[in-house]
């Protein structure tokens, strides 16, 4: 299983240099989840830096994967990452689907990049 952070979805949309090696856990909807915070932070991004209806064409791709909501035990699970590794919420929530779903997480951030079950691409 996988998981992409925003971050790494918003390089991978915008066709960056390492959108190449985010290809694979993007292309594979079989073994992707999506949380719902991450479908939040894109669309915002994308939003802001196209318009509404580009972040709409993103946040469509990104709904033919599972998409995980947030649920009371994984909201504790986040703020317990969250408090351990001093993320910020957003990013302890991302992680915490991740570790629940025992996912390789890929990302971008650098809020990651030490944290074990990361890809991390500078």
């Amino acid at each position: 299983m996988n998981v992409v952070d925003s971050s790494a979805w918003l390089s991978y949309f915008a066709n960056e240099p390492c959108a190449d090696a985010l290809a694979a856990p993007l292309q594979d909807r079989q073994s992707l989840l999506v949380p719902t915070i991450t479908l939040t932070e894109v669309f915002k991004t994308a939003a802001r830096q196209r318009d509404e209806q580009s972040a709409m064409r993103a946040v469509a791709q990104m709904k033919r994967c599972r998409v995980i909501p947030l649920n009371d035990s994984l909201a504790i699970e986040a703020a317990r990452f969250g408090l351990r590794h001093k993320l910020p919420l957003a990013d302890s929530i991302i992680y915490a689907t991740a570790r629940h779903y025992d996912a390789l997480l890929w990302t971008r951030d650098a809020d990651f990049k030490d944290l074990p079950g990361v890809r991390f691409f500078p």
